[in-house]
């Protein structure tokens, strides 16, 4: 065997370890799995997929400077591994933004006070990076909520209200509640 063959070997074998290993990381095996918040009544029907990472002792929002895992004002996936997605089969009011039936992907700036959520176009992708701008279909600003008990691992829910209803979503000490109608 020559050594353009051994190489192009060793090459191959290393790209498909790499791969395999990024697959087992992210698919098989994640170190923030998966979840899903259903909410349903009558006709309606709104899913959000999400990874659910936890806290582990370090600080979740914060300054740049003191180390924060989601910096102020930095791009965040709301969660780990893939985009954060909602789907929903009708309609609905999304904190005053009206959405056609269909998914979504959502992502958030938090600040100090309030966070800054985008409503995506494009659902899908690993959320690594921010999607491309042309796809922003509303960007949304609301109130941060303070909360006593901290919340360890990122969790994403659906509340009735006499009103709406509101995606929560809660994380350390951090509550941030999406009125939908």
């Amino acid at each position: 065997m020559n050594l353009f063959k051994k190489i192009s070997i060793a090459v191959l074998i290393l790209i498909l370890a790499i791969v395999g290993y990024f697959y087992y990381a992210l698919f098989i095996n994640p170190k923030s799995p998966q979840g899903s918040a259903v909410f349903t009544k009558d006709d309606l029907k709104m899913e959000v997929t999400y990874s659910r990472p936890h806290k582990n002792g370090r600080l979740i929002f914060g300054n740049e400077s003191q180390g924060a895992l989601l910096p102020n004002g930095k791009y965040w996936r709301l969660g780990a591994n893939l985009a954060t997605k909602i789907e929903v089969n009708q309609a609905i009011t999304f904190a005053g933004v009206d959405l056609e039936a269909g998914s979504y992907r959502l992502y958030a700036y938090p600040q100090e006070s309030y966070w800054e959520l985008v409503v995506h176009a494009d659902p899908f992708g690993l959320g690594t990076q921010e999607p491309d701008p042309a796809g922003i279909i509303a960007r949304i600003n609301l109130d941060k909520i303070n909360l006593i008990k901290v919340v360890d691992q990122f969790t994403i829910d659906f509340e009735k209200s006499p009103k709406n209803i509101i995606m929560r979503m809660r994380w350390d000490t951090t509550e941030i509640n999406i009125p939908i109608n």
